[in-house]
């Protein structure tokens, strides 16, 4: 047994003593036994069960009815601090209040998510803020500071950021590589993070699934060199569901799971999240990690120090609780937050002046989103809801608004007859309405299954077409065909959903009819004796196209002033989760609407209510208004509708680029967005709409640039905004900068400041952002650190990323250009400045230190080997292959054992002077490091 240390004194966060008590009093299994999710307390202490854990995305969710706001990447979209701070704050509110009804509540919040928006593929976009780190760091921050609230000594909530780190990937998510070269760490994915951190405002991190640079983030060395170097408060690190035994399970990176939790403590992994509710598999194998000699004590000690703080942060071990007057729930006052949340989350995309509409105008609603008021996989249940039809009715009235899904309506046939189904047993949903983990709820099975009915005609469905093949159908009273785990096709679902997904299906033909293949159990529906059941050998179904979908749409179209056509996605459906989308393109069904809406009306627009982007280039081309929204929860429909009678003016911005076609996008694991030219920072074509962009019903003028020098470390940019529209509305002026001739490659612009006004018809408004002179730096691979460079830097003022109004140029005294000591200090493989081919940045060894396979070729700009120059190269190689250096050697690497056994190869090599050093990879080696010996010495 290690001897144990004491730790420093807990002081530093209110009740700190109770901390060092609880620490110093808890046996070593009671220490190990806080180290899961889910932890039993010791009522010999006094101390009471905790768990950590609460989604709070956009509202409480899994806990039951909340308010809902708009999804995270909708919350982007207003660009707006302020309100995210009140939402944070609502949403904290209603955390406690919750807990006061139900205790399983939790206070350490998951939430806000900060990983960027790199790829708009992406399954989880809806949950990311931007694809920009300006942005989303201070959106994070403003939704932290609401969460943790404002009390002076204890927070309201705990909020923990996800997902630590270059995390954009469902597809082989535990087991794929982001390999992340140290440019784009630090200048782009640590950024997103270190804000929030610095604020003070974030309890803790949770590690992504992935693995960077070929180390899964769960033992990732950047929570120690990185994370915990941004703040003095300790920081609470939780697992995400199942990571600590992906470590041994799927990734292989360690040959027992005891060797894995014990990496990951030391890591700096704080709570495990492994096994749902059953401690005891995660517990077991911390305890034998520690009686193997693995884990010192005083890691054990140093977690659980850091989950005590959290707790009496949050007033646990307070004399009375600090809030125990907050119980705010569903209030007025976050119904009016939810809808003024939806109604700034809008961007108006194009608009050829058919918007807003008039009153007294006669409106065709259709599409797959139009009377759906969608949630997602981190939504609470909704208390109430307001689809796009809803509000429509309500604004316009419902004499003036029809309304055609767009779906097409279908029977079933086989050779024993019609699908029928049942008429309602009138049996109640009695299953929990509340888990902890809503995979876990189980579907219906207290309701018959469908059935097939020689006589009877078949009933009517709605087969509604998502795109990739994907469809659901609906029974005549809104219910899903769904299946429960007796295998039973059953009219049962409200909504398709669940971490699998059961109310889906694919159409497979066979000979003069179809299978219905069943997605969430890969098998095909059948005619058994009990009803539609799924098994391995399907029925083989004729479809009977009682209306077409577009049919409808045409005649709704025909005969009104206006068409509305609202196309998108089910958060649950095509790009989630667990599930990467494969095409920007709108799903073929929907994109059949929209056209089929303009050729019986010209004056159709095209709402799109999605969680990411699409490429619709036609759509922008030929119809006169486009718009988009993401989910907007409670309030969606009022929203959407509020803002298309121009009650309000919309003022939304988008926080990602949308890019025109599936060709302008690398591969969705490439994370070299510096080399491939990713996001608006390098993207060198033309998208489709700008980062930034969004159009309003008012006009704004820009001037009166100034641009001052406070201070040795800040830049003052100050300029006038005026509205010289007719009526009141909202702007978003933005700051760009950009370096001119930059030695390195550098954003093409990047975002240093953004601000949401409000000005009256006619008013004026002067704005003033103030930028760190930092950040106008980069990540120095020369130097190892950041660095601001000498010249000339543009400042760029405008409504958005490509609507540049104001510019004015300012030099910049930093450093200057500096050749690589390379003779002196050698190279580390992966601090290349530019990479050709397929190589990748892996791992040294399983816990520290990068290294650089594949095939392909590195380049290393301005290595000084000095006056008498080098004699001999020096490569730290594992695996087997070749390293080549063009005009220098050519170095055959026989097989050494293993990808972490290196060796040390010399060769001769001869440069002198400053030249750049190219270096080819072949064959699998993976290089490490490079040193030289100068001429002379012998090596």
């Amino acid at each position: 047994m290690t001897e144990r240390t004491p730790l420093p004194s807990g002081s530093t966060v209110p009740d700190g003593k109770r901390v060092d008590e609880l620490l110093d009093q808890l046996s070593l299994d009671e220490r190990v036994a806080l180290l899961h999710q889910f932890t039993p307390g010791s009522p010999r202490l006094g101390l009471a069960a905790f768990r950590t854990g609460q989604e709070a995305l956009h509202g409480v969710a899994w806990m039951g009815e909340a308010t809902v706001f708009p999804q995270a990447v909708g919350l982007g979209a207003t660009w707006n601090d302020a309100l995210l701070h009140r939402i944070g704050g609502a949403v904290s509110a209603e955390v406690r209040g919750m807990r006061r009804r139900d205790d399983r509540v939790g206070l350490n919040v998951w939430a806000p998510v900060v990983n960027l928006l790199r790829n708009p593929l992406w399954g989880r976009n809806e949950e990311g803020y931007a694809e920009d780190p300006h942005l989303t760091a201070a959106i994070a921050t403003a939704y932290t500071r609401g969460l943790r609230g404002d009390h002076p000594a204890y927070w309201r909530t705990a909020p923990v950021l996800k997902h630590w780190l270059a995390h954009n990937n469902e597809t082989d998510r535990d087991t794929s590589n982001a390999s992340v070269r140290p440019r784009v760490l630090h200048e782009y994915d640590l950024r997103a993070f270190k804000r929030p951190v610095e604020a003070g405002a974030v309890a803790g991190v949770m590690p992504a699934y992935n693995l960077v640079n070929g180390r899964p983030n769960h033992v990732s060395p950047y929570l120690r060199e990185q994370l915990r170097t941004w703040t003095g408060q300790e920081l609470l690190v939780c697992s995400d569901a199942g990571a600590p035994s992906n470590l041994v399970d799927s990734e292989r990176h360690f040959a027992t799971h005891e060797e894995a939790v014990a990496a990951a403590l030391r890591a700096g992994v704080d709570s495990f999240t492994d096994h749902g509710t059953d401690s005891s598999v995660i517990v077991g194998r911390l305890r034998r990690a520690y009686d193997q000699g693995l884990i010192p004590e005083a890691d054990i000690d140093a977690a659980v120090r850091r989950q005590l703080e959290v707790r009496a942060r949050l007033g646990e071990f307070a004399d009375a609780d600090p809030f125990a007057e907050v119980h705010d729930f569903d209030t007025d006052t976050h119904r009016a937050l939810a809808q003024e949340a939806a109604e700034q989350a809008i961007v108006l995309l194009k608009n050829d002046g058919l918007l807003p509409l008039e009153g007294h105008t006669r409106i065709a609603v259709v599409g797959l989103l139009a009377d759906e008021c969608k949630t997602d996989w981190y939504s609470g249940t909704l208390i109430r809801r307001s689809t796009p039809l809803d509000g429509l009715r309500e604004r316009f009235g419902a004499q003036r608004v029809t309304y055609a899904e767009g779906v097409d309506r279908v029977r079933l046939r086989c050779a024993e007859g019609w699908v029928c189904v049942p008429e309602d047993s009138g049996a109640v949903d009695d299953r929990e309405a509340i888990a902890l983990d809503p995979a876990l709820i189980a579907g219906r099975t207290d309701l018959p299954p469908l059935h097939v009915s020689p006589s009877a005609e078949g009933t009517e469905l709605a087969l509604v077409d998502w795109g990739a093949g994907v469809l659901t159908l609906r029974a005549p009273d809104g219910r899903y065909l769904s299946v429960a785990a007796d295998g039973h096709v059953r009219a049962s679902a409200e909504r398709p959903g669940g971490w699998v997904v059961q109310e889906t299906y694919t159409l497979e033909p066979h000979g003069n009819g179809h299978l219905l293949k069943h997605a969430g159990t890969g098998r095909y529906v059948s005619v058994a004796a009990g009803g539609l059941k799924v098994a391995d050998r399907g029925t083989v179904f004729e479809i009977d196209v009682v209306e077409r979908g577009a049919d409808a749409v045409a005649r709704a179209a025909a005969d009104a002033d206006v068409v509305l056509v609202f196309a998108g996605n089910d958060p649950h459906i095509n790009g989630r989760e667990t599930e990467d989308r494969t095409t920007l393109e709108l799903p073929p069904h929907q994109d059949e609407l929209w056209r089929t809406a303009r050729a019986a009306n010209p004056r159709t627009v095209l709402a799109l209510v999605s969680s990411y982007p699409y490429a619709v280039p036609d759509a922008h081309a030929e119809l006169p208004a486009l718009l988009w929204t993401a989910h907007g929860g409670q309030a969606a429909g009022r929203a959407l509708a509020r803002v298309l009678a121009g009650d309000i003016s919309p003022a939304g911005r988008l926080p990602q680029t949308w890019y025109a076609a599936d060709t302008d996008l690398p591969g969705l694991l490439d994370y070299d967005i510096i080399g491939s030219r990713q996001t608006y920072l390098y993207f060198e074509g033309a998208p489709l709409y700008p980062f930034g962009h969004g159009l309003s019903y008012a006009r704004f003028t820009y001037d009166a640039l100034f641009v001052a020098r406070p201070d040795d470390t800040s830049v003052e940019v100050t300029f006038t905004v005026t509205n010289t529209g007719p009526r009141t509305a909202d702007e978003v002026p933005q700051l760009y900068l950009r370096a001119v001739d930059a030695a390195v490659p550098t954003p093409r612009r990047q975002l240093a400041g953004h601000r949401r006004v409000t000005l009256d018809a006619g008013a004026s408004e002067r704005i003033t952002f103030r930028v760190p002179v930092a950040d106008f730096g980069h990540w120095d691979v020369a130097r190892g650190r950041w660095s601001v460079a000498t010249g000339p830097y543009e400042l760029l003022v405008g409504a958005s990323s490509a609507d540049i109004r104001l510019t004015e140029t300012l030099h910049v005294d930093g450093e200057g250009p500096a050749p690589r000591p390379v003779l002196a200090d050698g190279l580390d493989a992966a601090t290349y400045d530019e990479q050709r081919g397929g190589t990748e940045i892996v791992d040294r060894t399983r816990t520290h230190g990068d290294a650089v396979t594949g095939e392909g070729e590195l380049l290393y700009r301005d290595c000084d080997f000095g006056a008498d120059g080098v004699s001999v190269v020096r490569l730290d190689v594992a695996g087997a292959g070749v390293v080549d250096i063009p005009d220098g050697c050519r170095v055959e690497v026989p097989a050494t054992g293993g990808p972490y056994d290196y060796v040390t190869v010399d060769a001769p090599f001869a440069a002198t002077g400053v030249r750049d050093l190219r270096v080819r990879l072949g064959g699998g080696v993976r290089l490490a490091r490079i040193t030289f010996a100068a001429r002379g010495t012998g090596g």
